[in-house]
């Protein structure tokens, strides 16, 4: 079981860390947001979608690629306008006082990730691993700690980045982020890249 664990978690570290747009969503959010409140967000969105994966095995992979393109487009755009229309700082707003709401950001994290990328390879791996060795719990375990391991990579270079960049061009590049990663969601199928 520990070789499973182990396997799961380096085999779905590897894949989902090669081309993943979770990566930029994430470290987008942790420029702007707590990164506390990014993780919590996170986290339950990875928990729930390996969940999913491991259940629901296989059939991940043979839902409609327009249904899915549409899902991640759809939620890339929704964060996008959400930070760019979140309240205006104002003179005496401090960066601790606009991210205290803790509810707010983390369902703004949890959403972003939970409605991206369905399908994906990690996905698939999970589903995969699970059918082959008939331990959903294990396989469950190990493929959610490798993209939490990945969720905080990424939140480690968005907190990096906070620290040097000015207040007045984190919302525009974040935004800019989102609406960028929108984008290639869409066309991902004209591409027909997976």
């Amino acid at each position: 079981m520990l070789y499973l664990l182990l396997a799961t978690y380096g085999t779905v570290l590897l894949c989902e860390w090669l081309g993943d747009k979770n990566l930029y969503t994430i470290t987008s959010l942790t420029m702007r947001f707590r990164p506390l409140y990014v993780f919590s967000g996170f986290t339950a969105a990875y928990m729930i979608k390996m969940g999913v994966a491991v259940l629901a095995g296989t059939v991940i992979a043979n839902l409609p690629t327009l249904l899915l393109t549409i899902m991640s487009t759809l939620t890339f755009f929704i964060a996008a306008l959400v930070i760019w229309f979140r309240r205006d700082d104002g003179p005496t707003t401090t960066r601790s006082e606009e991210n205290s709401n803790f509810s707010r950001v983390s369902l703004l994290a949890f959403g972003a990730i939970l409605l991206s990328e369905w399908g994906d390879v990690g996905q698939i791996m999970a589903a995969t691993l699970t059918v082959r060795y008939h331990l959903p719990l294990v396989v469950w375990i190990g493929a959610t700690l490798a993209l939490i391991t990945k969720g905080l990579l990424a939140l480690a270079i968005g907190r990096g980045l906070r620290n040097r960049i000015p207040d007045s061009i984190l919302r525009p590049v974040c935004a800019s982020v989102c609406v960028i990663m929108g984008i290639v969601s869409a066309l991902q199928p004209v591409w027909g890249i997976h």
